[in-house]
């Protein structure tokens, strides 16, 4: 990020911040990732939706508004176990990694962003994102085996114990690792290319937002593949279609093509640019009050 870290900055503090970054930010973009979800589960050769404003429209006639909220809860609550796990080892790493004159290099920058992605999809987004894809996937193909994210969770817990909840953890911890293995560097990056050695302009939440919305799109199209493969690795019929994770990505290859691979790229897009934009504003704002 462009700004300097506090060192009297506690996992307490990074915790608060990031439960009130990721709400808000979860609460505005949850409906873009929702129509990502659903153009990634539908089948290619008889497609349930046009495109991401049939997607969203035929939702909205057939539940309401609140229809492109279905599944959210879990995302949302999740969001600050997210962003204080990614924070965390971020943090961590970069504090061994940063030179004795205090400066990190890209490289180190980079990889310290794969630790906060490791540790993110493995304590917050693979058991998130596993409930939001079942139930979105239910709510699809009107099976109606749930009534919402919390039944899905005691419901997956009975019939499939913990392992339920992290089924396609594998993807995932690679989408997340590249993610922000792409994003820490690419944000300082843009910061340095738009405020040179201002620091006042390097302090302000705009320019960390907005150079944080760009390393938000680069980080998309790097990391597509994986997200598709984990989004099909946690739909409700993945156990009786797929062995694992290389089973799943050939089927995909065979079955639909390479281009597959970026079905629902446009939604993503819109939906991460807008969440690494608004994660990197509001931390800033956030500091000047906590």
């Amino acid at each position: 990020m462009g700004l300097k870290s506090d060192p009297n900055e506690g996992p307490l503090r990074t915790f608060i911040k990031g439960f009130l970054t990721g709400f808000i930010e979860a609460i505005i973009c949850y409906p873009t990732e929702f129509v990502k979800t659903q153009l990634q589960l539908q089948s290619k050769s008889n497609p349930e939706f046009k495109g991401i404003m049939d997607c969203a429209k035929k939702t909205v006639a057939a539940n309401g508004w609140m229809g492109l909220y279905r599944g959210a809860a879990p995302l949302i609550i999740g969001s600050s176990g997210k962003q204080a796990a990614r924070w965390t080892g971020y943090k961590t790493m970069s504090a061994h990694l940063t030179d004795d004159k205090g400066h990190l290099t890209m490289i180190n920058r980079s990889f310290a962003g794969a630790c906060g992605g490791f540790t993110e999809a493995v304590f917050a987004v693979t058991p998130i994102e596993t409930l939001k894809t079942r139930v979105t996937d239910d709510m699809r193909r009107g099976t109606k085996n749930y009534t919402g994210s919390l039944d899905a969770f005691m419901k997956i817990l009975k019939n499939e114990g913990p392992s339920g909840l992290y089924r396609g953890v594998v993807p995932t911890i690679a989408k997340q690792s590249t993610n922000q293995a792409i994003r820490f560097p690419t944000q300082f990056y843009f910061m340095q290319l738009a405020c040179g050695d201002d620091k006042e302009k390097m302090a302000n939440p705009i320019y960390n937002g907005l150079a944080g919305a760009v390393a938000g799109g680069v980080s998309v199209l790097a990391t597509m593949p994986q997200d598709t493969i984990k989004t099909r690795m946690q739909g409700e019929q993945a156990k009786q279609l797929y062995k694992g994770t290389m089973d799943c990505a050939m089927q995909i290859m065979k079955n639909e093509g390479p281009m597959f691979f970026y079905a629902g790229t446009w939604p993503r897009m819109i939906r991460v640019s807008l969440d690494v934009g608004i994660t990197f504003l509001i931390f800033p704002l956030l500091s000047k009050y906590m």
